[in-house]
Parts: C-alpha cells; structure tokens; sequence
C-alpha cells in the first residue's frame, strides 16, 4: 500500500496542484497522513487524512477538535518528548499500516531545524530500514535515500537537476551515466555533489558499498 502524508511546512513550497494529486492518490487506495498542522491543511483542501498525528501545538483548541471530529485515527503525543511528530508519522506508516512507499510533502521550507529533524529520522532505527521508501517532495526537489548496493536513478524531465552525495560515511561511492560521473570514492564526512545532470535522457547509476546515500532531483523557480 502506498501512503501520502502532509506536514506542517509552508503552503508556498507545496508542488502545483498538491491537493488534486492527493485526491487521486485517495481514489487509488493511498493511505493518507498528517502531522500536527498538516492535518488542518488537509481539510481545508476538501480532504480527510486516514491517520492525524501530533502534539497539535501548532493548532487552536477549535482547530483541533475539528480535526478530531473528522478523522478516524487520531494519534496524540506529549509536546514534551524525545521523537518527533515526523518520527511518529514514520512510524504509523511503517510499523503500524506497513506502507510500501511514502511520500512526504510539507518537509520542507519554514524552519531548517524542522527540515533536518524529517531527514535525519531515516538513519535512525527503525526508520532506516525504510528510507529507500521515503520521499520528500516540494515544488522544486524530490529527495530520497539510497542504502548500499546499486541504484537507477530514473530520467525525470520536471526535475532534470541532480545533487548526489553521502549522508554518512560511504566506500566505494560512484555515479555513472551523468553529466559528470564520479570514480570509486571513500568519504568519512557528509558530501553533496550538486548540479549534475542526466546525460541524454538516460537513467544515472549510482552505488556504495556501505554508507547512506541522498539523490535530490532539483528544478529552478518558475
């Protein structure tokens, strides 16, 4: 089962047309998902998410009783915690409804702080063992995570930028069918390699040995 989940980031960063491509998600079976403010964002767009999760913090008392009167799972958390809402989003969709393929929007924008917290849950357990699963998406960037092994990363003419680099440490990491390939490399620190690109319209082929791997397709603003 596939799963779509909203978070609480700016409505500016949101890709065009968010709200038609969750409502046909919807119709194809997707289970849909919201932390904290993403939940309110979700009804305003004429759509009730399957799971709402959070501490609601960022919600008035009304805002959140008219989440709570809509929504069928509803999932509290104390605001004084040691995971966060995303984490706890994660969770639900891996854990608890056994997703095969998440997609985020609304984690990226507004506040860093906020942004790192959602990247970083996937090199924690149990989350990592699903970030190949996990994708960010706003109007300007995909962004996913790659373990060891080799991956095709597949031509996409919306996002034909490419940032490939290491989340962790990473042996024998390479790219190979882009615009600028890369040899075998060790690194010990995180590194990005950004704006490269597809080279004819073909998939590059990525791989590592060992480490965390993150491919962010990119677009400049319209």
């Amino acid at each position: 089962m596939k799963a779509i989940a909203l978070l609480g980031g700016p409505k500016e960063e949101w890709p065009q047309n968010l709200a038609d491509k969750i409502k046909l998600a919807q119709k194809k079976g997707a289970l849909i998902m919201a932390s904290d403010r993403g939940s309110l964002f979700l009804l305003e767009l004429g759509i009730v998410p399957d799971v709402a999760l959070g501490d609601y913090d960022s919600l008035t008392n009304h805002e959140r009783q008219l989440v709570e009167r809509k929504v069928k799972d509803m999932r509290y958390s104390n605001p004084i915690k040691d995971f966060t809402d995303s984490e706890m989003l994660y969770y639900a969709a891996f854990i608890d409804y056994k997703v095969d393929d998440l997609t985020v929007y609304g984690a990226t924008g507004g506040r860093l702080d906020h942004f790192f917290v959602n990247m970083y849950a996937v090199l924690k357990a149990p989350f990592a063992s699903f970030k190949e699963q996990i994708k960010f998406v706003d109007k300007q960037n995909i962004v996913r995570f790659f373990g060891k092994g080799r991956h095709l990363i597949s031509y996409n003419s919306d996002y034909k930028y490419l940032g490939i680099g290491a989340l962790t440490e990473v042996k024998d990491f390479s790219i190979k069918n882009a615009k600028y390939d890369l040899a075998p490399v060790d690194l010990k620190v995180p590194t990005m390699y950004s704006s490269n690109e597809y080279l004819r319209q073909q998939a590059v082929k990525i791989s590592c040995k060992f480490g965390v791997l993150i491919v962010i397709n990119s677009r400049d603003k319209k």
